[in-house]
């Protein structure tokens, strides 16, 4: 299950995340956060669905199409963050445990807000608590944490002060939007690894957090293990955006189905 926004362009939110999930040989389901006004050159408005709206799709899908794991991207507003918690809290108190992938959106690419402060207070403050994975780049990681994350050793401080705060959290910080595309993994038993990159050349790079988190939950369903987990989903979107023709005036979307078009599904291992 994916609860995002909706891209028209399809480069990211819940188009993105379907093809993804598709890519990796799975079913997906998926609830609307908000409708947006968008295309590869950037955010124009941003529009949010009904809270009421949002809490009876995902107790629709619940019921009848329970899932096998649940990535969140874009909330669009407090109301929204406040149902998805409340919807996490029903599934494991129904004893669902099955992998939480959170992408904290805060703002586009292209610097529109699409969440407000009062809706991230939540976020972190209640919603972090429910979910087994977050998967922020730097920016964000800097606003969940208040702590600045400029240098490697600010993203250490700064993801391993998330894993102290929530025990049950394991994190990535992911580097796509540096000058190094460099992601960092802490568990939440204290593991830490780097994941070097390669910056690559290319305007084909819309929705690549979409996507990484997408995948990663992907890959926790498929029962891959943590780290391996974090490389394989890194590996997917850096195919995606060296396999992509690109369209578009501005950032345009990646090759989200390259596994289907070389005959391999995105959940198998590499090797």
């Amino acid at each position: 299950m994916t609860i995002a926004g909706f891209d028209p362009s399809s480069g990211a939110g819940i188009t993105a995340d379907l093809a993804v999930i598709a890519a990796h040989g799975f079913f997906g389901t998926s609830a609307i956060t908000a409708l947006t006004v968008q295309s590869t050159l950037g955010v124009r408005s941003m529009h949010v669905v009904a809270a009421p709206i949002l809490d009876a799709t995902l107790r629709c899908l619940a019921e009848d199409l329970p899932p096998a794991g649940v990535k969140v991207g874009m909330l669009g507003s407090r109301e929204n963050v406040q149902v998805v918690v409340s919807f996490l809290q029903q599934l494991k108190t129904a004893g669902r445990t099955v992998p939480v992938v959170l992408d904290p959106v805060i703002q586009s690419s292209s610097g529109r807000e699409l969440l407000s402060r009062g809706g991230l207070d939540l976020l972190r403050d209640e919603l972090l608590p429910l979910v087994d994975w977050v998967t922020p780049n730097g920016l964000e990681l800097a606003a969940l944490t208040n702590m600045p994350v400029t240098t490697a050793l600010e993203v250490e401080t700064a993801s391993k002060s998330l894993v102290d705060r929530f025990p049950g959290l394991n994190v990535v910080e992911t580097g796509g939007d540096g000058d190094q595309a460099n992601d960092l993994a802490i568990l939440l038993d204290g593991t830490q690894k780097w994941f070097s990159g390669q910056k690559i050349d290319s305007r084909a790079t819309h929705g690549t957090g979409c996507a990484f988190s997408t995948a990663l939950t992907c890959r926790f369903i498929a029962g891959i293990e943590p780290l391996e987990a974090v490389g394989l989903a890194k590996h997917f979107v850096s195919e995606a955006i060296l396999r992509a023709e690109v369209i578009g005036n501005g950032n345009g979307p990646m090759d989200l189905l390259w596994p289907l078009r070389h005959g391999r599904r995105g959940q198998e291992r590499r090797g």
